[in-house]
């Protein structure tokens, strides 16, 4: 069975840091590319970055270059998101992604609220 947990989400003020997780079981972890996205209320869900499998080469949504990092560690079938610099909008439910050819799976999101 295949498992996504996220963890490490919460409320943050802005300008503040979250390490956002996300442990996988049941895959072959080095395989699939990560990805996290995000959805706000009333928004469509949204591509946030992704890490993909072999060297690793990583994407950005242009909204948070800069400022977040995607990593992933293939040992410990993790995947990682450090927010810094974290600004109201960033506000949503943050889901991690598993992708190989055919196979995608989701986990259940975390939420993150930047808020004063």
């Amino acid at each position: 069975q295949v498992q996504l947990v996220e963890s490490g989400g919460g409320l943050v003020q802005p300008g503040g840091s979250l390490r956002l997780s996300c442990a996988a079981s049941g895959i072959t972890f080095s395989n699939y590319a990560m990805s996290w996205y995000r959805q706000a209320p009333g928004k469509e869900r949204e591509l946030v970055a992704i890490t993909r499998s072999g060297g690793g080469s990583t994407n950005y949504a242009d909204s948070v270059k800069g400022r977040f990092t995607i990593s992933r560690d293939n040992a410990k079938k993790t995947a990682y998101l450090e927010m810094n610099s974290l600004k109201p909008e960033d506000t949503a439910v943050y889901y991690c992604s598993a992708r190989w050819v055919l196979s995608e799976y989701w986990g259940q999101g975390t939420q993150v609220t930047v808020s004063s």
